[in-house]
């Protein structure tokens, strides 16, 4: 009410024998996953108080810098890895993250303090699990089912500790779902559950110790429900409905608050006495008032903090200076068979072959960087729908042939899940890759796709995100695939904060951006042209990362032409590339010439190649591949007229798809999607002063 702490907040009075049992249960090495409730399992997790209080005052000296705030409580010291906002969102990230835990064992690796990967066997007795928490009415959501079937299908060391107050943010649940047994959930995928009482914190001691001891044992994932009753509405800012009655609060008062019936209880039975309680009080606001005081004292953090925060690495990084592992062949060596390693590297010698005689597809480019990146760095992994098969262009091909189902993971046809599985690892020092065969299936992740633009700086640069998003997509003339796969995807995500997004026509192109991408600590996002993937061939410029922040000029407009002023500068990407490269004869012919401009980063965006064309033409047009509204010409168009206008004699002229839905047939897809013959006209349009 001082206005100290701004925004949302979610307090967890009532519920404080969950916390306790993280405190009596649950280890530093464990995963931790919370919700936005978390400010107690950070507590009882061993995070500072004045650190938490500090995140909630914004201050620099929180735990996450002031990045974060009051939903997003993060300590890498501590394994406490959230604090997410998003409903349930948090589920697949903790299946990753005991992913991660199994992939230490079989890869005899463990963490250094910033969870780099060393060549220390985990110990024989290894115990850690991940544990994610939940609402009841959370618990409803699709992703419960996925995680349910993912960890029985891997047996993960994954407990889900349900926190069940009846109320779905201030709904009650039962209003809304019918499963209010969610611990019973588990039946179909051979997961157990145990419904506990959270009133009573030593049920909740004694019942979720032994799940939890379930878990550490390797007997796989198991679900703790624990009953209990939330005396605050979802947050401060929230009308209670009726919660606010007050029968309902005094009955909650006097039956439903677990600290004062665990007073009563063990102060009548001689356990500790009146006054010592009176004591631990003292000593507990003491503490709190110091937290306090620290969090008010510290200073703000600075402005410049949050560019900083926007990627792990910065975007000029030269990768090719990026070292291996030391512990690589080591790894290898014990990891993967001879007889696996003779296939895989005839494999790669044959695909190098083919590089080398240009006659490499994009997709065996993206193939033959990912297997020289995981033999490069064991800590790389991929999931993929179809991968045994090689998926639909072969981009994972004989991946979990050679490195086996723990590192190359078939996954159930939700995209979300296996996103936010690579989130997970990728948290907890691994280097996934995401085959999505057609991005356009990334829709269904994009609560997971925004979360790992977002962690790195919600964290306060505390996790990177390592993470490789490739897959087909765009949208071609005559592509005949109808509306749901030819939307522009790459236009939907290139407002998300925090990602790369690149783009590749060719096969060089794919092959340096692919092995830049998963050396890089943040996340990326590789879109390659659909109709392109096994059509484009050529050579490669082989063991060579690809910068990450740059265009191409694929073709110069002569110096005639620029002196003439019939020169047209052409940004374009994916099947764009094809389409402009197709025409330049046809543009030559009739006395006008362009710089072609591949578009090979769209975020960020190379406006340095940018302006050095337009310096010579002053005239630019982009063949874009994505809306009208919204599209990624309407954001390069914008930072053209913001930055270069002076340059300009002509407005920019933009070739996009119409707004609507791209048809199937092709009589219908002539009216949406642009192709060559649009940019033959645009560039007469522009030479010839006709806009």
């Amino acid at each position: 009410m001082q206005g100290k702490i701004r925004g949302f907040m979610h307090l967890d009075n009532g519920q404080e024998s969950i916390p306790a049992l993280v405190d009596y249960a649950i280890k530093t090495g464990d995963k931790k996953y919370s919700y936005y409730r978390e400010h107690t399992h950070a507590l009882a997790s061993g995070v500072d108080a004045g650190e938490v209080m500090a995140e909630l005052f914004m201050k620099e000296t929180g735990s996450c810098k002031g990045a974060g705030g009051s939903m997003h409580i993060f300590d890498k010291s501590k394994y406490f890895q959230g604090g997410w906002a998003l409903v349930s969102e948090q589920l697949p990230y903790a299946a990753g993250a005991a992913k991660s835990i199994l992939l230490d064992r079989k890869l005899g690796v463990s963490d250094d303090a910033e969870y780099q990967k060393q060549d220390v066997a985990p110990p024989v007795d290894d115990d850690r699990i991940s544990i994610v928490f939940v609402g009841e009415g959370g618990a409803q959501n699709g992703r419960t089912a996925e995680l349910l079937n993912s960890a029985a299908k891997d047996n993960l060391p994954l407990l889900l500790l349900v926190i069940d107050n009846g109320r779905a943010i201030n709904t009650y649940t039962g209003d809304v779902a019918t499963n209010g047994k969610v611990y019973e959930q588990g039946k179909h995928y051979g997961v157990p559950g145990l419904m506990v009482d959270g009133y009573d914190a030593a049920d909740v001691a004694k019942g979720g110790k032994a799940v939890i001891d379930y878990v550490r044992s390797g007997k796989g994932p198991a679900i703790l429900q624990v009953h209990t009753y939330r005396f605050n509405g979802h947050s401060p800012a929230d009308p209670e409905h009726e919660r606010g009655r007050k029968v309902e609060k005094a009955w909650a008062r006097t039956d439903q608050d677990p600290i004062k019936k665990f007073e009563d209880k063990y102060t009548a039975n001689g356990v500790f006495t009146e006054d010592e309680l009176k004591a631990m009080k003292k000593e507990v606001l003491a503490d709190v008032k110091a937290a306090v005081k620290f969090a008010d004292d510290s200073p703000m953090p600075p402005v410049e903090l949050a560019k900083e925060l926007e990627y792990p690495d910065a975007p000029d990084t030269d990768y090719n200076k990026k070292l291996a592992p030391a512990h690589a062949d080591a790894v290898n060596a014990r990891t993967i068979s001879p007889e696996q390693m003779s296939t895989v590297t005839a494999h790669i010698d044959m695909l190098r072959e083919k590089a080398k005689a240009g006659d490499i597809s994009i997709g065996d480019a993206i193939n033959l960087a990912i297997h020289e990146e995981m033999l490069r760095d064991p800590s790389t992994t991929i999931h993929a729908e179809d991968l045994q098969a090689g998926s639909s262009y072969d981009i994972p091909k004989l991946t979990q042939q050679t490195y086996g189902q723990i590192r190359a993971a078939d996954e159930i046809i939700d995209e979300g899940h296996f996103i936010g599985k690579a989130l997970g690892e990728g948290m907890n020092g691994y280097r996934p890759i995401v085959e999505l065969m057609n991005t356009n299936f990334g829709i269904f992740g994009m609560a997971e796709l925004s979360s790992a633009g977002n962690t790195y700086a919600t964290t306060g640069g505390q996790f990177d995100m390592p993470m490789t998003i490739v897959g087909a997509g765009g949208t071609a003339p005559n592509q005949a695939l109808g509306a749901e796969h030819s939307q522009p995807f790459h236009a939907y995500v290139m407002g998300i904060p925090g990602l790369k997004i690149c783009t590749a026509a060719s096969p060089d192109a794919a092959y340096g951006i692919t092995k830049s991408m998963i050396r890089d600590n943040g996340p990326c996002f590789l879109f390659a042209p659909v109709k392109m993937m096994k059509e484009a061939k050529g050579t490669l410029d082989l063991d060579v990362c690809a910068p990450l922040n740059k265009a191409a000029l694929l073709h110069e407009a002569s110096a005639d032409s620029v002196a003439a002023g019939n020169a047209v500068t052409v940004l374009t990407y994916l099947h764009g590339v094809k389409e402009a490269q197709n025409v330049i004869d046809e543009i030559t012919e009739e006395g006008f010439d362009i710089d072609l401009i591949e578009l090979r980063s769209l975020k960020p965006l190379d406006m340095d190649t940018i302006r050095t064309s337009v310096e010579r033409t002053n005239k630019i047009a982009i063949l874009d591949e994505s809306t009208q509204s919204g599209g990624v010409g309407a954001t390069v168009s914008a930072r053209i007229s913001e930055e270069l206008f002076d340059l300009l004699d002509a407005p920019v002229k933009r070739l996009c798809m119409d707004d609507a839905p791209v048809p199937y047939a092709s009589t219908m897809e002539v009216a949406v999607v642009k192709r060559g013959s649009d940019l033959v006209q645009g560039v007469f349009d522009l030479a010839t002063g006709q806009y």
